[in-house]
């Protein structure tokens, strides 16, 4: 079981560290998927973790690990992505020691199966796992233990959400979960989406319960407006959703 690795533990987290030492945090953008690729890590431990890396930007992200004198324990997807190729298999090769994390509900491979309730552990912080389906089946969201913020995914993004029209989406079930498992969270909770198009970085709870235009919304009509986005299919699709089953690592030709 991956909780054993991961150091789950079924109790409440203390918040942050008696030093009050913040957290360490980077969010660096890939520009071809518009994915925001974020770098979490304990400024007395040196351990971290790395959210939703990208292939190509992957040797950019080791990079910055190194030069932090950092040790990335975890390179941790939010769900199998159909718009680029995760960059965690190669992740795992550029930083010995590193593991590949993600849902077990995805069914995607990786040295670590994580499910709701479980927590990533890195130093004195830990990531909640909450599993937030609808764009996906297996699509979660990472809370902070103190609350403070949120790794949505594309569950919930800055003004909008993501799609439910292919991978076993389902927008009933996108909005339920958004309002069960995201919009509970503390008004004053930072989100932090896998993708922005516009160029925002960051939102809050409040912001998004009162002003995202799609989740405002009853259920009923939230379901008729994903039903009629009528939205091009993802460039990357044919070649990301297989690679990413395999934790981003495409089989080499014979």
């Amino acid at each position: 079981m991956a909780g054993a690795t991961l150091r789950v533990a079924g109790r409440r987290l203390s918040q942050r560290s008696g030093s009050g030492v913040p957290i360490l945090l980077r969010q660096m953008f890939e520009p071809k998927s518009c994915t925001y690729t974020y770098l979490l890590g304990d400024r007395e431990s040196h351990e971290a973790v790395l959210i939703d890396p990208v292939l190509e930007t992957a040797p950019r992200d080791a990079q910055l690990v190194k030069e932090l004198g950092l040790r990335l324990l975890y390179a941790v997807n939010t769900h199998c992505h159909a718009d680029h190729i995760t960059g965690s298999g190669l992740l795992r090769s550029l930083l010995p020691g590193c593991q590949s994390v993600i849902s077990r509900l995805s069914g995607a491979q990786a040295d670590l199966h994580i499910e709701d309730g479980d927590s990533i552990h890195f130093g004195r912080f830990a990531l909640e796992t909450r599993a937030s389906p609808g764009h996906t089946p297996g699509c979660v969201t990472f809370v902070l233990n103190d609350h403070s913020m949120a790794f949505t995914g594309d569950a919930l993004l800055i003004r909008g959400c993501g799609r439910t029209d292919f991978q076993q989406g389902c927008a009933k079930t996108l909005y339920h979960s958004v309002h069960e498992k995201i919009f509970t969270l503390p008004g004053d909770c930072l989100i932090y989406p896998a993708h922005d198009y516009r160029g925002l970085t960051v939102s809050t709870v409040e912001e998004e319960r009162t002003l995202n235009p799609r989740l405002t919304l009853s259920c009923e009509e939230f379901v008729k407006v994903m039903d009629n986005l009528n939205l091009p299919k993802p460039q990357q699709i044919d070649v990301a959703v297989p690679a990413n089953m395999r934790c981003g690592i495409q089989t080499p030709p014979s």
